[in-house]
């Protein structure tokens, strides 16, 4: 019962927290949405470095099965490892807003 009494209180303490914090500027957005791109390619590097290492661990498999003379399946079909490159954070252009003329008043 105590338990169920703190967690209730505790996530009501959470929500108003929560309601007080201000709303992002768009400087902390902007962070925000490059800290994402950041995270999106260091995954992409790290998969890259993965299958290079998986590469690396099958070409010696082989090499070693084919000089114990051990009979190997063949290698499965997979797709090349594409290097992601460089990180490069180009931020998105927000889009002009359109002026309108208001049409003159007839008096």
């Amino acid at each position: 019962m105590k338990k169920l009494i703190i967690l209730m209180t505790t996530s009501m303490l959470g929500t108003v927290v929560l309601a007080k914090l201000p709303a992002l500027s768009d400087e902390a957005k902007a962070k925000a949405a490059e800290a994402t791109a950041k995270t999106a390619w260091t995954g992409k590097v790290e998969a890259f470095l993965l299958c290079k290492s998986q590469e690396k661990t099958a070409a010696y498999y082989y090499k070693v099965a084919k000089s114990a003379s051990k009979e190997v399946k063949p290698p499965m079909a997979t797709p090349a490892c594409t290097d992601p490159g460089l990180f490069v954070y180009t931020p998105p252009v927000a889009a002009p807003v359109p002026i309108v003329a208001e049409p003159a008043k007839k008096s």
